[in-house]
């Protein structure tokens, strides 16, 4: 386990620790917040469910599951200036993190291959069904926070998380068994289209990083003014974190910096622009539509008059949901 956390330290990752494979603690929450209704369109969740109950449905034989976590920019923004959308921090420099960090859990694993040749092991980012945090409380990399997400003491939140797991029994890590969230409820307070409808529940449906990327038809009337300037994501409820107020800029995925975009020349990209564009980056989540949607609401809420030609030719779109988005903006700049 040294030589793999030596190499874990060297690949970038801040925290590593071990969590046994066990069957899921909260296994039932999540079968409670599904039947909610607050995973919202996100049937991947309902569809696999019972894979989310134990880490073998992951790896067959599974035994330790090693958690890592890798920090992304956490450096004070500027607001962003009319015509211009807010980008989550995460997205960085425009890099897929999935295909950034599975690079970097594959030189980890080859490690522990060379130290143990016959193991099994599978490197997961976010994708596969686990229960990722809390398999990370009980790997000592932290706390759930009442957005629901991970919190460290001298990192804050602004971190992947990323996985290996293995059929090897690894020396186990001491759990993480106190919160240090208090009595405070900034992150509640703060979200725009109050997502939270209590400390640890975050209802999908209301949530602006849902929204703007996992969404894929109109957004509500009643949500879209909370989202504000949010083109792609929202990070909101971490920039108010009060663990998140040390800021520091981390090593990114290379020198390009991105924390906003440019909206009108979005409307200028066909499919084939856009996909040369965006594909190997994040916004190819929302594919073309989504994020034309997405930047004529936020056009929309500058209620900048110099959007008008944009959004006029947004009318013409091809895309229903990019048309209606436009005309929803045209109406609000005009009154």
């Amino acid at each position: 386990m040294d030589s793999l956390r030596a190499a874990a330290t060297q690949t970038g990752f801040t925290l590593a620790g071990v969590a046994p494979a066990v069957d899921s603690q909260g296994f039932h929450q999540l079968t409670q917040w599904i039947d909610a209704g607050y995973a919202a369109s996100m049937d991947y969740f309902s569809n696999r469910l019972q894979a989310y109950s134990h880490p073998r449905h992951v790896l067959a034989g599974v035994r330790s599951i090693v958690v890592l976590a890798y920090p992304y920019d956490a450096a004070i923004r500027p607001d962003v200036p009319l015509g211009h959308g807010r980008v989550a921090r995460y997205v960085g420099a425009g890099a897929d993190y999935h295909d950034v960090l599975h690079k970097k859990l594959r030189l980890l694993a080859n490690t522990l291959v060379a130290e143990f040749p016959h193991a099994a092991v599978r490197g997961i980012v976010d994708t596969a069904p686990l229960m990722e945090r809390e398999v990370a409380i009980a790997a000592g990399l932290g706390w759930q926070g009442k957005n629901t997400l991970l919190l460290n003491r001298q990192h804050g939140s602004y971190f992947f998380l990323a996985c290996l797991l293995t059929d090897l029994e690894l020396p186990l890590s001491q759990p993480h068994a106190t919160s240090h969230c208090g009595t405070c409820t900034a992150c509640l307070d703060a979200c725009p289209t109050q997502a939270f409808p209590r400390p640890g529940i975050l209802d999908a449906s209301r949530c602006i990083s849902y929204l703007t990327i996992e969404h894929r038809g109109e957004i509500p009337l009643e949500l879209r003014a909370g989202i504000g300037d949010w083109l792609f994501g929202c990070d909101v409820c971490q920039d108010v974190c009060p663990w998140n107020r040390k800021p520091s800029r981390q090593v990114e995925f290379n020198d390009c910096e991105l924390s906003s975009l440019e909206l009108q020349t979005l409307f200028e990209l066909d499919d084939e622009q856009f996909r040369a564009k965006f594909r190997q980056t994040p916004f190819w989540r929302s594919r073309r539509r989504g994020l034309l949607r997405n930047a004529a609401i936020v056009l929309g809420n500058q209620r900048d008059r110099r959007a008008m030609a944009a959004l006029q030719k947004g009318l013409a779109d091809a895309e229903p949901l990019v048309r209606e988005a436009c005309a929803w903006a045209i109406e609000k700049i005009e009154t």
